[in-house]
């Protein structure tokens, strides 16, 4: 039986009884005991997670059986594709390879907590570090990706940002974000810095991003703010108020990542590397600020807010680094040829991590201290 009248086949049969299939390997799967609303799941080859289609609430929209079957046979064809080709999406890769996506729901319409709908949507489940991503399938149908599964792939591989984000977050950090374990932040010198490796380097921005460091903005100035697309000037509106929050958030935690462990970093911005270990700084974030046209700023707590940190009690004026999201570097900044005119919320992780480096690098010992906090007054975000 081909793909198309398999699927067909399992849509009916739901629509007709709406009784689990017991089948073999190569068709649907009955669903677990937790997933009550949805009809049986239809595997993909080479991953872990199953397409189901939501079966609604009695009286709620549902999909007419047809137009069911186009639509799950569209997003299978779409998702065994991205399998094929998963080196080409780095988002579906990384969430594969962390097994971070629970199941794929194709539902009639996707509706947030706020009754806005969108085509598609990331919600968490009760299983820790797992996601499910939401397909509405009228929408489907509306966008023209109905039948075009080549279409459909790469549209689907952008919603895996959000996957990899809500994955790999708690619902409840938020909550924490104010509060630091100064005691035990692992602090280093740069004599321990320097004989360590890229893994033990990373080990530790793990533990002081636990402990130490944050990568929010205080000020929510990106609360109910649109997120712009990788490499364009296109701005998304956000699903949830802190849609944009959130994911920036990931974006700065994968930069700092890189800028630790990549060995470029380290043989081109040296200071960059240690300043993000030895305490120097403790706060980096993206934020947006409207009265100032600056894309990247190094803010120094002043000396009477010095922080003794670590099982040493060494006293510290950490800094702060801001990134204006919706800044572009001047055609005379440094930064230019970095970032390619684009907004700063616009760049890779790559390029973030490198603009990120060379703010470190430059500004970290340049400016002084009094000037920054000057300017902080004039400058958070209202």
């Amino acid at each position: 039986m081909s793909h198309s009248r398999t699927v067909a086949a399992v849509v009916l049969g739901w629509f007709v009884s709406l009784a689990p299939m017991a089948t073999g390997n190569e068709g649907p799967q009955a669903p677990s005991q937790e997933e009550a609303t949805t009809s049986v799941g239809y595997p993909i080859p080479g991953v872990s997670f199953q397409v189901f289609l939501g079966q609604g609430k009695e009286g709620e929209e549902t999909i007419a059986p047809t137009l069911a079957s186009d639509v799950i046979d569209t997003v299978v064809q779409a998702f065994d594709s991205m399998v094929q080709h998963r080196t080409q999406y780095k988002r579906f890769d990384q969430a594969l390879t962390k097994d971070m996506l629970q199941k794929v729901v194709i539902e009639p319409r996707v509706l947030n907590r706020d009754g806005k709908e969108f085509p598609f949507l990331v919600a968490r489940t009760k299983q820790k570090g797992k996601v499910k991503l939401l397909i509405n399938a009228l929408r489907l149908k509306q966008d023209g990706y109905l039948d075009h599964p080549e279409r459909l792939a790469p549209r689907l591989a952008k919603e895996f940002q959000w996957v990899v984000s809500k994955a790999s977050t708690n619902p409840k950090r938020e909550k924490a974000l104010g509060k630091r374990d100064l005691q035990h932040a692992p602090i280093k010198t740069n004599a321990e810095i320097n004989a360590m490796s890229s893994e033990e380097r990373e080990r530790t921005l793990q533990e002081l991003l636990t402990t130490y460091m944050k990568t929010v903005d205080s000020y929510a100035s990106l609360m109910n703010q649109p997120y712009y697309e990788i490499g364009t000037t296109t701005l998304t509106e956000p699903a949830q108020p802190d849609s944009a929050i959130k994911l920036y958030d990931i974006r700065i935690r994968e930069a700092l990542h890189l800028i630790v462990t990549d060995p470029y970093f380290w043989e081109n911005t040296p200071k960059a590397v240690r300043s993000l270990l030895n305490g120097k700084i403790w706060h980096v974030t993206f934020v947006k600020i409207d009265d100032r046209d600056w894309t990247t700023r190094t803010r120094v707590v002043p000396k009477d807010k010095a922080v003794v940190v670590g099982k040493k009690r060494l006293t510290i004026q950490p800094a702060k680094i801001l990134v204006n999201y919706h800044r572009s570097a001047d055609p005379n900044d440094p930064l230019f040829a970095e970032t390619r005119g684009l907004p700063m919320g616009a760049l890779s992780v790559e390029r973030l991590a490198r603009v990120i480096a060379w703010e470190i690098q430059t500004q970290i010992t340049e400016k002084s201290m009094r000037g920054h906090v000057a300017e902080d007054e004039k400058s958070e975000p209202k």
